[in-house]
Protein backbone atom coordinates (compact mmCIF):
# COMPACT_ATOMS: atom_id res chain seq x y z
CA UNK A 1 0.00 0.00 0.00
CA UNK A 2 1.02 3.60 -1.09
CA UNK A 3 0.61 6.72 0.59
CA UNK A 4 1.00 9.42 -2.01
CA UNK A 5 0.16 13.31 -2.40
CA UNK A 6 -3.45 12.42 -2.54
CA UNK A 7 -3.45 10.78 0.82
CA UNK A 8 -1.49 13.48 2.64
CA UNK A 9 -3.54 16.22 1.34
CA UNK A 10 -6.47 14.48 3.11
CA UNK A 11 -4.61 14.09 6.19
CA UNK A 12 -4.01 17.80 6.39
CA UNK A 13 -7.19 18.20 5.96
CA UNK A 14 -8.33 15.85 8.64
CA UNK A 15 -5.71 17.65 10.95
CA UNK A 16 -7.01 21.46 10.24
CA UNK A 17 -10.63 19.31 11.22
CA UNK A 18 -9.18 18.45 14.64
CA UNK A 19 -7.79 21.72 15.13
CA UNK A 20 -10.63 24.05 14.14
CA UNK A 21 -13.67 21.88 14.47
CA UNK A 22 -12.78 19.78 18.09
CA UNK A 23 -10.08 22.23 19.84
CA UNK A 24 -7.37 19.87 19.68
CA UNK A 25 -4.52 22.17 20.23
CA UNK A 26 -1.53 19.55 21.22
CA UNK A 27 0.88 20.07 17.76
CA UNK A 28 2.44 17.12 18.79
CA UNK A 29 -0.97 15.78 18.63
CA UNK A 30 -1.27 16.75 15.49
CA UNK A 31 2.00 16.56 14.02
CA UNK A 32 2.47 13.02 14.52
CA UNK A 33 -1.53 12.19 13.06
CA UNK A 34 -0.95 14.18 10.18
CA UNK A 35 2.68 11.74 9.34
CA UNK A 36 1.11 8.83 9.83
CA UNK A 37 -0.73 7.07 7.22
CA UNK A 38 -3.52 6.04 9.06
CA UNK A 39 -5.40 3.83 5.77
CA UNK A 40 -2.57 1.58 6.27
CA UNK A 41 -3.68 0.03 8.85
CA UNK A 42 -7.88 -0.65 7.60
CA UNK A 43 -8.72 -3.09 4.30
CA UNK A 44 -8.45 -1.82 1.21
CA UNK A 45 -11.61 -1.37 0.44
CA UNK A 46 -11.98 1.58 3.28
CA UNK A 47 -8.60 3.18 2.41
CA UNK A 48 -11.06 6.12 0.25
CA UNK A 49 -12.79 7.07 3.42
CA UNK A 50 -9.58 6.77 5.65
CA UNK A 51 -9.56 10.07 6.80
CA UNK A 52 -12.76 10.78 7.63
CA UNK A 53 -13.72 10.96 11.49
CA UNK A 54 -15.24 7.50 11.43
CA UNK A 55 -14.65 4.21 13.25
CA UNK A 56 -14.33 1.36 10.62
CA UNK A 57 -14.33 -2.63 11.28
CA UNK A 58 -11.09 -4.38 11.54
CA UNK A 59 -10.41 -8.24 12.50
CA UNK A 60 -11.71 -9.73 15.32
CA UNK A 61 -14.88 -7.83 15.41
CA UNK A 62 -12.95 -4.95 16.68
CA UNK A 63 -12.75 -1.12 14.85
CA UNK A 64 -10.06 1.29 14.59
CA UNK A 65 -11.38 4.36 16.36
CA UNK A 66 -12.11 7.51 15.08
CA UNK A 67 -9.43 9.98 14.30
CA UNK A 68 -11.15 12.49 16.88
CA UNK A 69 -10.93 10.25 19.35
CA UNK A 70 -7.31 8.73 18.91
CA UNK A 71 -6.57 12.68 18.96
CA UNK A 72 -8.54 13.58 22.28
CA UNK A 73 -7.61 10.57 24.01
CA UNK A 74 -3.30 11.19 23.22
CA UNK A 75 -3.92 14.63 23.68
CA UNK A 76 -5.57 14.06 27.43
CA UNK A 77 -1.99 11.98 28.16
CA UNK A 78 -0.11 15.26 27.43
CA UNK A 79 2.60 13.38 26.26
CA UNK A 80 6.13 14.60 26.51
CA UNK A 81 8.65 12.80 24.26
CA UNK A 82 10.20 10.13 26.17
CA UNK A 83 8.24 9.20 28.97
CA UNK A 84 7.44 5.49 29.41
CA UNK A 85 3.14 4.99 28.36
CA UNK A 86 1.24 1.92 28.80
CA UNK A 87 -1.06 1.23 26.36
CA UNK A 88 -4.21 -1.57 26.72
CA UNK A 89 -5.80 -2.31 23.13
CA UNK A 90 -3.01 -2.15 20.72
CA UNK A 91 -5.66 -2.96 18.11
CA UNK A 92 -4.71 -2.45 14.52
CA UNK A 93 -1.58 -0.63 15.87
CA UNK A 94 -2.60 2.72 14.74
CA UNK A 95 -3.10 4.43 18.37
CA UNK A 96 0.41 2.93 18.67
CA UNK A 97 1.85 4.22 15.73
CA UNK A 98 0.71 7.69 16.92
CA UNK A 99 2.48 8.11 20.73
CA UNK A 100 5.47 6.79 18.90
CA UNK A 101 5.96 9.16 16.20
CA UNK A 102 5.74 11.79 19.11
CA UNK A 103 8.31 9.96 20.77
CA UNK A 104 7.22 7.95 23.29
CA UNK A 105 8.47 4.96 24.80
CA UNK A 106 5.15 2.41 24.64
CA UNK A 107 4.61 -0.77 26.07
CA UNK A 108 1.52 -2.05 24.19
CA UNK A 109 -1.38 -5.22 24.73
CA UNK A 110 -3.42 -6.93 22.65
CA UNK A 111 -5.71 -9.73 23.84
CA UNK A 112 -6.88 -10.62 19.99
CA UNK A 113 -4.37 -13.02 18.58
CA UNK A 114 -5.21 -11.71 14.81
CA UNK A 115 -5.01 -8.71 15.86
CA UNK A 116 -1.54 -8.67 17.62
CA UNK A 117 -0.45 -10.38 14.71
CA UNK A 118 -1.41 -7.77 12.11
CA UNK A 119 -0.21 -4.49 14.15
CA UNK A 120 3.27 -6.56 14.88
CA UNK A 121 3.90 -6.62 11.26
CA UNK A 122 2.27 -3.75 10.85
CA UNK A 123 4.56 -1.14 12.54
CA UNK A 124 7.41 -3.01 11.84
CA UNK A 125 6.98 -2.50 8.40
CA UNK A 126 6.50 1.58 9.03
CA UNK A 127 9.70 1.48 11.59
CA UNK A 128 7.17 2.59 14.48
CA UNK A 129 8.09 0.35 16.81
CA UNK A 130 7.12 -0.04 20.24
CA UNK A 131 9.50 -0.62 22.95
CA UNK A 132 7.45 -3.83 23.91
CA UNK A 133 4.24 -5.40 22.27
CA UNK A 134 2.75 -8.44 23.89
CA UNK A 135 -0.58 -10.70 23.69
CA UNK A 136 -2.17 -10.72 26.48
CA UNK A 137 -5.00 -9.88 29.22
CA UNK A 138 -5.44 -6.02 29.41
CA UNK A 139 -6.15 -6.05 32.99
CA UNK A 140 -3.55 -7.44 34.40
CA UNK A 141 -1.21 -4.35 32.33
CA UNK A 142 2.74 -5.41 32.62
CA UNK A 143 3.70 -5.60 36.40
CA UNK A 144 6.93 -6.35 35.23
CA UNK A 145 7.90 -3.38 33.24
CA UNK A 146 5.55 -0.65 36.19
CA UNK A 147 5.77 2.07 36.49
CA UNK A 148 4.58 3.77 33.95
CA UNK A 149 4.73 7.72 33.10
CA UNK A 150 1.13 7.66 31.66
CA UNK A 151 -1.67 4.76 30.55
CA UNK A 152 -4.21 4.96 27.73
CA UNK A 153 -6.78 1.89 27.54
CA UNK A 154 -8.18 2.48 24.33
CA UNK A 155 -11.41 -0.25 24.89
CA UNK A 156 -14.17 0.33 27.37
CA UNK A 157 -14.30 -0.81 30.55
CA UNK A 158 -17.39 -1.25 33.20
CA UNK A 159 -14.84 -0.33 36.01
CA UNK A 160 -11.22 1.24 36.33
CA UNK A 161 -8.88 -2.01 36.76
CA UNK A 162 -6.78 -1.09 40.02
CA UNK A 163 -4.06 -3.25 38.58
CA UNK A 164 -3.83 -0.53 35.91
CA UNK A 165 -3.42 2.21 38.87
CA UNK A 166 -0.70 0.39 41.26
CA UNK A 167 1.28 0.09 37.81
CA UNK A 168 1.34 3.75 37.06
CA UNK A 169 3.74 6.59 38.56
CA UNK A 170 2.85 9.53 41.32
CA UNK A 171 1.68 12.28 38.91
CA UNK A 172 0.54 9.86 36.60
CA UNK A 173 -2.44 9.53 34.43
CA UNK A 174 -4.38 6.94 32.82
CA UNK A 175 -7.63 7.67 30.44
CA UNK A 176 -9.65 5.38 30.04
CA UNK A 177 -13.48 5.08 29.05
CA UNK A 178 -15.86 3.41 31.81
CA UNK A 179 -19.47 2.45 31.54
CA UNK A 180 -21.37 -0.28 30.34
CA UNK A 181 -21.19 -1.59 26.72
CA UNK A 182 -23.23 1.03 25.07
CA UNK A 183 -21.83 4.08 26.07
CA UNK A 184 -18.53 4.60 28.10
CA UNK A 185 -17.56 8.53 29.80
CA UNK A 186 -14.28 9.21 28.75
CA UNK A 187 -11.92 9.78 32.40
CA UNK A 188 -8.32 11.17 32.91
CA UNK A 189 -7.49 10.09 36.99
CA UNK A 190 -4.29 11.80 37.70
CA UNK A 191 -2.32 9.70 40.49
CA UNK A 192 -1.28 11.22 43.63
CA UNK A 193 -0.30 8.61 45.28
CA UNK A 194 -1.32 5.18 46.12
CA UNK A 195 -4.76 6.15 47.80
CA UNK A 196 -5.81 9.33 45.82
CA UNK A 197 -6.78 10.25 42.41
CA UNK A 198 -7.93 13.31 40.89
CA UNK A 199 -10.42 12.46 38.34
CA UNK A 200 -11.95 14.02 35.00
CA UNK A 201 -14.55 13.40 32.77
CA UNK A 202 -14.71 14.25 29.05
CA UNK A 203 -17.88 13.38 27.73
CA UNK A 204 -19.56 10.23 26.56
CA UNK A 205 -17.91 7.77 23.68
CA UNK A 206 -18.55 4.41 22.05
CA UNK A 207 -15.55 2.17 22.72
CA UNK A 208 -15.42 -1.52 22.20
CA UNK A 209 -15.66 -3.44 25.35
CA UNK A 210 -12.17 -4.14 27.53
CA UNK A 211 -12.73 -7.98 28.10
CA UNK A 212 -10.90 -10.42 30.61
CA UNK A 213 -8.41 -12.94 30.24
CA UNK A 214 -11.20 -15.42 29.34
CA UNK A 215 -10.91 -16.68 25.60
CA UNK A 216 -8.30 -15.45 24.97
CA UNK A 217 -8.01 -15.66 20.66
Amino acid sequence: MKDNYIHKGKRKILVRYLRDNLLINDEAVLDAMEIVPRHFFMESIFEDFAYEDRAFPIAAGQTISHPSTVAEQTQLLELKSGEKILEIGTGCGYQTAVLVQMGAIVYTIERQKSLYDFSKEKLKSMDLLPFYQGFGDGFAGLPHFAPFDKIIVTCGADTLPTALLHQLKNGGKIIIPLGDKEEQTLFRFTKINEKEFEKEEFGAYKFVPMLSNTNLE
